[in-house]
């Protein structure tokens, strides 16, 4: 991970991960089904170099075992912190972050697995893998990027929020894959969720589906789908139905459900190293263009209406991680 140097030289960035997207051993040419590209207008964003945060202007800390905690209060000694678990603890020792132009968040880890294939591939699994590779891609890029969750371990949805609203990022892009299709699709059943009263959470969903269906589509393989695969909204009683989008409040954030790991012809494609990092690059291009352009994204649909609960996002038993 890198701290804050709020900065993206848009153009080069964009360009250079486009080139990466464009070929690679195991894929055939993109086919027609995959988003056609919208023009891109680039606006530079002046680089600036920052000094690394001081104990004292630390919001968030990482700890000397590498978890991600918000900061609740500061300490003589150093900082009290929200845990995975949603406890507090004393710290005296970490990395102090104060802020970061992007937060990813690796869904699930630890007790929850998330979605399982039949062979057993865990979603936290691959949400963590590809979290890993869009990072890269976004330093690359020299854009500063922060993990909610960096190794398998339990993290529930409120301080994964809490991080989100205490660095106020310019976005929050929660990362992971899916379960139960309603059948067989001839493109792939990428979905992204954007918060309902957001429309640069809309424009950011669209972007990253655009990107992500494009990096899918070079695969040849027996894909599933919901019948409203798209970038969508989800209404709630209390607006946006999932928590993950509701909690993180102004901060604009967007839910990205890859491939369905539970089909397993695309649970073997989302296993391999090489395409967690294409589908990491691809959410990372979405990014980038929301970062520096004025695309609009593409893919939106009108959600079907669906009356099951979502999952709650709170491990069964959670365990605290060490510190």
């Amino acid at each position: 991970m890198t701290f804050p140097r709020r900065a993206l030289p848009a153009a080069a960035a964009v360009f250079a991960l486009v080139l990466t997207a464009c070929g690679g051993d195991g894929r055939r040419a993109e086919t027609t089904t995959a988003p056609a590209p919208t023009p891109t207008t680039t606006t530079p964003r002046a680089t600036t170099t920052t000094a690394p945060p001081t104990r004292a202007e630390a919001k968030v800390v990482v700890s000397p075992a590498g978890v991600v905690v918000p900061v609740v209060s500061h300490t003589d000694d150093g900082w009290l912190v929200r845990t995975p678990c949603g406890d507090t603890a004393n710290l005296t020792e970490g990395t102090p972050v104060a802020g970061a132009t992007i937060v990813l968040d690796p869904g699930h880890g630890g007790t929850e697995d998330g979605a399982r294939s039949p062979a057993g591939l865990r979603e936290a699994d691959v949400n963590l893998a590809v979290s890993r590779q869009a990072e890269a891609a976004l330093e690359a890029a020299d854009v500063s990027v922060l993990l909610t969750r960096t190794g398998n371990y339990d993290l529930e949805l409120g301080p994964r929020a809490e991080i989100a609203r205490d660095l106020r990022p310019e976005a929050f892009v929660s990362i992971h894959h899916n379960a139960e299709p309603d059948g067989p699709s001839s493109r792939p059943g990428t979905e992204t969720y954007y918060q309902i009263a957001s429309p640069d959470s809309k424009r950011l969903a669209g972007l990253i589906y655009e990107e992500v269906v494009r990096a899918f589509s070079a695969y040849d393989v027996a894909w599933m789908a919901d019948r409203d695969a798209g970038a969508k909204y989800r209404p709630g009683q209390r607006g946006d139905y999932y928590a993950i989008l509701r909690l993180p409040q102004d901060v604009v954030s967007v839910l990205v459900e890859g491939a369905f790991v539970s089909n397993p012809a695309e649970a073997d494609l989302v296993a391999r190293p090489d395409v967690q990092k294409a589908e990491g690059e691809a959410v990372a291009r979405g990014i980038l263009r929301y970062l520096g352009t004025s695309d609009p994204g593409s893919g939106y649909t009108e959600p079907y209406p669906r009356t099951d609960p979502p999952a709650s996002g709170v491990p069964d038993r959670c365990v605290e991680p060490p510190l």
